[in-house]
């Protein structure tokens, strides 16, 4: 496709005039838009459902992640508990 630069001397700005080349005819051009734009729904679509898992996916590992900072804090308490346990026992001993 040919583009066309005319001047606005208004704004000073150029705007950009779409030519149709003469060996295309416009359905031809309509058939290539329509393609674009079902292989862009596709995309879409594809990346709208690959969003969803990923979404699904972050809210298992943020799930996974909690449990996992309430094991490690119950062990820690645990193993501090022995810690005061044993130096017990020392004194004791």
């Amino acid at each position: 496709m040919l583009t066309l630069f005319t001047k606005n001397d208004d704004f000073n700005l150029y705007s950009v005039l779409p030519m149709s080349t003469p060996e295309q005819d416009p359905s031809t051009e309509l058939s290539a838009l329509e393609t674009k734009l079902e292989t862009l729904i596709n995309q879409f679509n594809l990346i709208k459902s690959e969003n969803k898992s990923l979404k699904v996916r972050q809210d298992a590992l943020v799930k996974e992640k909690a449990k996992l900072l309430e094991k490690t804090t119950l062990a820690k308490a645990r193993v501090e508990a022995m810690i005061v346990r044993l130096k017990a026992m020392e004194q004791d001993s």
